[in-house]
């Protein structure tokens, strides 16, 4: 009963996180531009989404192959839109081709080179490690915010739904007793936190808007 409810919260919770996307999908179809739009997180996501879905499968966990199945999806279908209205689409293509190279020689890995008796050991070691790593990697805009006094870099959204997700894959990684899920999800935690302290601390009424100097 408890797992059941900690899958469903699992995938309410991170479903949220990644439709935080869709108002990025939302301004590149209006604008039909990718100005302001940052395209290595969905690159990134998409291959940590693969990663898990791999580990998903070796598994059997249907939460885990249900959940990281519609977040590549989503991830893809923000590739392919960001690709399309692109200006420089030669980078961005070489990016992608990166990407599938990387996730083709994991799957070729995992499956000629590592034995089938360590080799969900390997890939949920792998995966922790990505995750955990995309979980630190937003410390640089948290050092901006603290330099700067203001969060208008940070989002609210964002910050709830990473917190609900982070806490609800750890205590479903405690309850399967897996620590290849519970581990990489503390920092997801941890962060969460720093960036409501932060809110907190430096609240978006206290930011001082720009205002020309008197002729």
């Amino acid at each position: 009963m408890v797992l059941s409810v900690l899958a469903g919260l699992c995938l309410a919770a991170t479903l949220a996180m990644f439709a935080t996307g869709l108002s990025d999908l939302r301004q590149m179809l209006a604008t039909k531009s990718v100005e302001n739009i940052q395209f290595l997180p969905f690159l990134t996501t998409d291959a940590n989404n693969l990663s898990w879905l791999g580990y998903g499968c070796l598994k059997g966990d249907g939460t885990v192959i249900t959940v990281n199945a519609i977040g590549a999806a989503l991830q893809t279908l923000y590739i392919l839109v960001y690709l399309y209205y692109s200006p420089a689409k030669r980078p961005v293509l070489l990016q992608v081709l990166l990407l599938l190279a990387v996730v083709v020689t994991g799957c070729g890995y995992f499956t000629i080179l590592v034995g089938a008796g360590t080799r969900l050991a390997h890939l949920g070691l792998f995966c922790s490690v990505f995750t955990i790593s995309m979980y630190l990697s937003p410390l640089a805009d948290l050092a901006k915010v603290i330099r700067s006094k203001s969060t208008r870099c940070l989002s609210f959204p964002l910050t709830v739904t990473t917190l609900v997700a982070s806490s609800s894959w750890t205590l479903y990684g405690l309850q399967l007793h897996d620590p290849y899920i519970t581990v990489p999800n503390v920092p997801g935690i941890v962060t969460s936190l720093v960036r409501f302290w932060l809110f907190q601390r430096y609240r978006p009424e206290q930011d001082k808007p720009y205002s020309p100097l008197p002729a």
